[in-house]
């Protein structure tokens, strides 16, 4: 009966997975790496394993891990020296059910008040290994990571490493984490991958259409995602996982949702009017925003999926003064001049597509040919951001290939924020008349 019962699971994804690559683009991707094999010996049942962790309103962290012990306490003991813990976060949890897969009780806990730029040892649930983390900086400089479309290849491990190399406060990821497309275990396995990075440096998340792993009239899209990588959306006043904003160290960050509802009458676009409202850029100077979908893409990967929504959003964001938009998606790397409405403009955001963290599915290497105007570098190659935040007004963001294993930084550039060029005073009227709008 098992026997029979995997079969049929078996078909169904497969079924899944065929009427998903109809869809896709017929651009013809390189061989990628093998995906990596996971051989380590299951913990005992109360043992935390996947354990990463996030930020959580100011000056508190939530701490995410998976134990299958159902009676597992969602506790975290921590404190700034070795083996002491000072304090104790009494936390929540969760767990869902996928076909006959049952997940292990996922547990969430938010810990603080945290002092900045200290470093916090803690312990999850009373028992296992103990586990460190660095809060960020409280004010200038900082540096952020960013890489989406990550998955569990060979290029993923090399990715991370090179992360791990860097100086970073906190990791971006716009979308595309696992790639388990439905199969479960796969998401355990991404959770075990990335633990050695994600347990000690926040990583701030937003959905791709890998995590949309919805089957009608079965499975709620977004349920694995939503269980396994609780964001800060209560913090920032939304009602959606998908969506949400944090602050840190003089920038406000925007994550948005490319695969929920985004129209002017949506709750997304609500949310987003509110949050917009509450920008103040003399504590946050810099203003950036991520989400799956790229608006600005010269590669024939996904050529125009994210137009309604740049139809819809793009005019909001304009008249915002945002400085920098990630995205993923297309596997590969491109940075456009400042844009908007389809062109350069000297007050919109620089573009970044970053959907090259090394997933399974490999690199997409045909771009248009002549290159567009607002287009200034672009390549088919795996690899990673550094996006540093020098003070208010300077940023230098770097993207580091994956060039034979060794992170060989093949483009930068020194960016101005907006809050001091003009931009946002020519804007103060527009923007106010949109954030008024019914």
């Amino acid at each position: 009966m098992e026997k029979w019962a995997r079969s049929l699971l078996n078909l169904t994804l497969s079924l899944l997975m065929i009427f998903a690559s109809v869809a896709a683009d017929d651009y013809v991707r390189p061989k990628p790496r093998e995906a990596l094999q996971f051989p380590w010996e299951r913990k005992s049942s109360s043992q935390p394993e996947q354990v990463h962790i996030s930020l959580a309103g100011d000056k508190h962290m939530r701490v995410t891990w998976v134990t299958n012990d159902k009676s597992s306490p969602s506790f975290v003991e921590y404190g700034t020296s070795p083996g002491k813990y000072s304090y104790l976060g009494q936390g929540e949890s969760t767990s869902y059910s996928y076909i006959m897969y049952r997940s292990g009780k996922i547990h969430h806990t938010v810990i603080g008040p945290l002092e900045a730029d200290t470093v916090y040892y803690y312990r999850c649930g009373g028992e296992g290994p103990e586990f460190h983390l660095k809060t960020p900086p409280a004010h200038f400089p900082i540096t952020f990571a960013v890489a989406g479309d990550l998955g569990q290849t060979g290029w993923t491990k090399s990715t991370l490493d090179h992360i791990d190399q860097c100086k970073y406060a906190v990791h971006l990821l716009p979308g595309d984490l696992s790639y388990a497309d439905y199969m479960q275990h796969k998401w355990d396995t991404f959770g075990e991958l990335v633990q050695p990075l994600a347990s000690v440096r926040p990583w701030m998340v937003t959905q791709g259409n890998h995590e949309k792993e919805n089957i009608p009239f079965i499975v709620d899209e977004f349920v694995s995602f939503n269980s396994r990588w609780k964001m800060p959306y209560e913090e920032s006043g939304s009602n959606s996982n998908l969506y949400y904003s944090f602050e840190v160290a003089g920038v406000h960050a925007i994550m948005l949702g490319s695969y929920t509802d985004y129209d002017r009458y949506s709750d997304q676009y609500s949310w987003l009017k509110a949050d917009l409202a509450k920008v103040d850029r003399e504590r946050t100077p810099w203003l950036i925003v991520l989400f799956h979908v790229p608006w600005y893409n010269s590669n024939n990967a996904h050529q125009h999926e994210g137009d309604d929504m740049m139809a819809e959003m793009e005019p909001l964001l304009y008249a915002s003064g945002v400085d920098i938009v990630f995205t993923g998606h297309v596997h590969a790397y491109e940075r456009t001049k400042r844009v908007n409405n389809g062109k350069s403009d000297p007050c919109g955001p620089v573009h970044i597509t970053i959907g090259d963290g090394g997933n399974r599915e490999g690199l997409a290497r045909k771009y248009k040919d002549p290159s567009p105007e607002w287009s200034v570098f672009r390549e088919a190659s795996f690899g990673h951001g550094e996006l540093q935040m020098v003070n208010s007004s300077h940023a230098l963001w770097t993207w580091h290939r994956n060039d034979d294993d060794e992170p060989t930084r093949s483009d930068e550039v020194w960016l101005n924020s907006l809050v001091n060029s003009g931009c946002l005073k020519k804007r103060h009227e527009e923007l106010r008349k949109m954030l008024l709008e019914p």
